[in-house]
């Protein structure tokens, strides 16, 4: 904010100030010319026939896709299955290994903020940053396709996921319940199993809800890798171009997802 004074001797209030504008214009003019380069260099790279046919292709996929095979239901019962039990036991097994990295994170909890604290964040960045699609191509590669390198990849992915917003619920308790439990002469792990996880119960369930509801829509395409689950049915019609099966597919991914996004807002109403 700034006070310009005007020819005529009269001052007046201006937001900036002559300075801050020119810079300000300047970065625009600097993220326009980002743009346009970047919007050229896309243009190079992109066959442009291709987009303007593509309504022309949709449309003729549309009508080869419809009516959905219905009587291809039956091989969907347990794709569908492993694609819940993907999403279920990877969550649970992240659970089981979040939450001792979520206490090392945690400032109020760690035991060494210099040494035990970094590791334990960079165990959260890690398994956070790496898609669970990547981690299923590793898993795979290394214990083979099937159910379980999706459960793994799934179970990785989740760990930073949930120990970052459960380091982040300890971090925030109230800790005139710690003290008085301290006060008391409680050791370190009743202070913890009687003044901080108590409090973080709320919060643990939360993020255990909200991670398997995430995890449902992220299992259902870990079989185009080979990692099990619907998936792989998904990706072996779209091979044979199999269009009503595929329409099929992804009206049981629909229906799975928009359940299991039912079932977690039902859970988070009632814990909440």
């Amino acid at each position: 904010m700034a006070i310009i004074s005007l020819s005529d001797g009269r001052k007046t209030w201006r937001r900036f100030t002559p300075s801050q504008q020119v810079t300000r214009w300047f970065a625009y003019l600097v993220a326009v010319a980002v743009f346009v380069w970047c919007w050229n260099r896309i243009s190079e790279a992109t066959t442009w026939f291709f987009v303007w046919d593509a309504p022309r292709i949709a449309g003729d996929i549309l009508s080869r896709a419809t009516p959905p095979r219905w009587s291809y239901i039956d091989k969907l019962w347990w794709p569908i299955w492993d694609t819940i039990n993907i999403a279920t036991l990877g969550t649970i097994a992240a659970l089981f290994m979040a939450v001792p990295v979520a206490f090392m994170a945690a400032r109020n909890t760690t035991p060494s903020r210099l040494f035990i604290r970094p590791i334990a964040l960079l165990i959260i960045v890690a398994t956070r940053s790496i898609n669970s699609l990547i981690w299923a191509l590793l898993l795979i590669a290394i214990i083979g396709p099937g159910v379980f390198a999706g459960i793994v990849a799934i179970a990785i992915r989740s760990i930073g996921f949930c120990a970052k917003l459960l380091y982040e619920a300890i971090e925030e308790i109230d800790h005139s319940q710690v003290e008085a439990i301290t006060a008391t002469g409680g050791s370190r792990w009743q202070v913890m199993a009687y003044g901080i996880v108590p409090q973080i119960m709320p919060a643990f369930a939360g993020i255990a809800v909200f991670r398997w509801d995430i995890n449902i829509r992220e299992s259902t395409v870990l079989g185009l890798v080979g990692a099990g689950g619907i998936g792989l049915q998904l990706s072996s019609s779209l091979n044979v171009l199999a269009w009503p099966q595929v329409t099929l597919i992804l009206l049981v991914i629909l229906v799975a997802v928009v359940v299991g996004e039912w079932v977690s807002a039902k859970v988070r109403g009632a814990i909440i």
